[in-house]
This record gives C-alpha cells, structure tokens and sequence, in this order.
C-alpha cells in the first residue's frame, strides 16, 4: 500500500504540473509569436531563466526560500506537494513554451489566412483550424515530458514528498535490502510508463489524419 501510495502521489503530482505547464506554455507561446516587442522579451527572458535553472534548485527555492520571503506561504496549506507542483510547473513550462511554439509555426500560415478568408473570427481560427492541428504535432514531446516529469517527481524527495522512490528508499532505511525495494519501484515506474505510452499510441491515432491502411483517408483528401 505505501508504494502504490507514492505512486499515486507521482503520478497527481506529474499530472498538474504537466497541465499547469501546458496553459502557461500556451500562453508564452502567444507572447513568443506576437508583434508586441514587450511580450516577446518576457517570455524569451522567462524561457531562457527557467531552462538555465536547475529542477532541484528550484524546488529548494520553493519550498525553503519562498515562505521566508513571503510570509503567506508559512501557512500549513502549504505543503510540499504544493511546493514541487508550482516549482515544477513554472520549470516545465518554459519546455512546454517552446515545444507549443514549434508546432504553432509548423502549421502552413496559409490555412488561417483562408480561414479568415471564408469569414471565420480569429478565435474560431484558432479553435478550429490552428489548435487540432498544433495538437497533433504537439502530442508525441508533450508525451515525452510527461513521461518524464513522473521521472523528476523523485526530485521532491529532498522536500519530504513522499512520492514512490522516497517510500522505496524509506523502506531499504528500515531493512537496508536495497535491491528489492529498489527494484520494486522501478517495476512501478515502468509499469506507469507503460500504460502513458500505450494511452500516448491511442491519442496519436485519434489525431492522425490517416486510415487504418496507412493510405490518406478520402476526408483527409477532400
């Protein structure tokens, strides 16, 4: 039960970084490719920042010296899974900003202009036109980061979160039977990967714009 306790504690705490880091990625992103010169340097200075800082500084920062700046953050709602998930977060979206930007330009500037042509808003261009397409190409490194950042979530044992491999190296401090406890943590890291990629592999078909023969669809076609 403990280990199935960390890996639930993993997994929720990967799971809102990971969301969290995709709405604000987002809307880096739309400052990235925007005309404002302002916006553009903020994000550019926010990205460069937090890929330069490391994920386990950052989780000492927010969990040591943020509460002592801040005096609200000294309050017991403040956990430190509450702590990890912001310093993750705002870590992973600095990925996530330039992953989003990557697939925003990749779509052909074309399609939103004929958009726009035929009488749609810019938010229905956006929504119905830039987005399912972004998605796709988005999906396999957004995947990618998600399998990794139930990975990093092991960093937070230096804040006392106790994740899956905090609860495995608890148990080998009490037996010091390092190979078994060890090695059941890694069949549930594993086991955790496996069902990501297989739900990453029905994710991508559900956007692949292609049939079960490989062959462009006729849709796809017309």
């Amino acid at each position: 039960m403990a280990y199935l306790k960390g890996a639930g504690i993993s997994i929720a705490l990967a799971t809102l970084c990971q969301f969290l880091a995709v709405i604000l990625g987002f809307f880096l992103t739309l400052m990235r490719v925007s005309k404002n010169k302002i916006l553009v340097s903020i994000s550019g200075i926010y990205i460069w920042f937090f890929r330069a800082i490391p994920a386990l500084l950052l989780l000492m920062v927010f969990w040591f010296s943020i509460p002592e700046i801040f005096p609200p953050f000294r309050q017991p709602w403040y956990s430190p899974f509450i702590a990890a998930m912001l310093g993750f977060a705002v870590l992973e979206a600095a990925y996530m900003a330039e992953i989003l930007r990557a697939a925003l330009i990749s779509v052909d500037d074309g399609q939103p202009l004929a958009a726009r042509a035929l009488g749609m808003t810019p938010s229905q261009v956006m929504r119905k036109v830039t987005l399912p397409q972004l998605i796709r190409i988005a999906i396999p490194p957004t995947a990618n980061e998600y399998i990794g950042m139930i990975k990093y979530t092991s960093l937070a044992t230096v804040i006392s979160l106790q994740e899956l491999l905090t609860t495995a190296g608890n148990g080998v401090n009490k037996t010091f039977r390092y190979s078994e406890y060890y090695a059941a943590a890694g069949v549930y890291y594993l086991a955790m990967v496996s069902v990501l990629m297989f739900a990453q592999s029905r994710i991508e078909r559900k956007f692949a714009w292609i049939s079960t023969t490989g062959k462009v669809s006729q849709k796809a076609k017309r």
